[in-house]
């Protein structure tokens, strides 16, 4: 496949697929449907409120450790000397190492959603509001590198562009790290279902696919969403494309595959654990950190 090729898959990965795994789901599903108990429980709104903030403290946590590793090795290298802001970062100098380090943000915003997902889907024990930041910030890693690896063929320009471009990839090795990014998609969603399944309060909320849909939808789409708005203060200033693109495609990349592929769990198991949802904790470390990030990294920290 070539370059020109991408768009047409990113738009099956993001769009025809998910629509054609829901529908098929909803074939699938139409027996437990008719068996289904209605009506189902009352919502725990208070859970898609503590949702909503642990989403943005994990999102803006994990753009934090993307700058700040795409910092830190320039840091280290003689002639650059980066500096980093709240929503960027900028170095002056020169060095060839220098489009190389474009791609260790990427990489360490991957490794650490991977090893989040991880922790969330061995420990399925303690505190709910700990497993679900937890899923957030595995969310937040992994599908905040993988839509830039999807796209580092054709933006040239961009962070992981920059990283191939230094190691001397040609098109076919660029389209093929797309082509992988585009499929870990759907995979990694439907991976990070269960672990959010689990932390439902009530098996009836998930024992049928109608119920894991509205489960998933309350638990984690329709936070994920709300949340860009309060996403928006953590990066101004700053153009409105650079402020909204990146909550953006995150939050869309990875809720239309969770939301397409509720129905697929068939057998959740609802975790044990304390199922409290504290909001004033979660409420205050957020302020906390869009404070840091206005007052302490918008005027910039000097590595050098």
């Amino acid at each position: 496949m070539r370059t020109h090729m991408l768009p047409i898959a990113i738009l099956l990965v993001l769009v025809v697929a998910p629509m054609a795994y829901a529908v098929l789901g909803w074939a699938r599903t139409r027996g437990q449907r008719a068996l289904a108990v209605r009506p189902l429980p009352a919502w725990n709104w208070r859970m898609s409120l503590v949702s909503m903030l642990l989403y943005v403290l994990a999102f803006n946590l994990v753009f934090f450790v993307q700058e700040l590793f795409l910092v830190l090795p320039k840091a280290l290298v003689p002639g650059l000397r980066p500096t980093l802001f709240h929503n960027n970062h900028s170095w002056s100098g020169t060095h060839p190492l220098a489009e190389l380090f474009q791609g260790t943000g990427v990489l360490a915003t991957l490794l650490f959603g991977i090893a989040c997902g991880w922790w969330l889907r061995r420990e399925n024990t303690g505190a709910a509001w700990w497993r679900l930041l937890l899923f957030w910030l595995a969310f937040s890693g992994v599908f905040m590198a993988l839509p830039q690896l999807a796209t580092g063929a054709l933006l040239p320009q961009g962070d992981a562009g920059r990283a191939m471009a230094y190691l001397g990839m040609g098109e076919s090795a660029r389209t093929l790290v797309a082509l992988l990014a585009l499929v870990a998609i759907p995979l990694f969603a439907l991976w990070l279902l269960k672990p959010l399944l689990e932390l439902a309060g009530n098996p009836a909320q998930v024992a049928d696919s109608g119920a894991r849909h509205r489960y998933v939808f309350l638990a984690a789409t329709l936070p994920a969403l709300l949340a860009i708005g309060l996403i928006v203060p953590f990066r101004v200033p700053r153009e409105w494309i650079e402020v909204l693109i990146v909550p953006v495609v995150v939050t869309v990349v990875g809720v239309v595959w969770l939301q397409a592929g509720a129905w697929r769990q068939a057998r959740s198991v609802v975790g044990t654990g304390s199922r409290s949802w504290p909001i004033a904790g979660p409420l205050a470390v957020v302020l906390a950190l869009l404070a840091l990030f206005q007052l302490v990294l918008r005027p910039g920290i000097a590595f050098f």
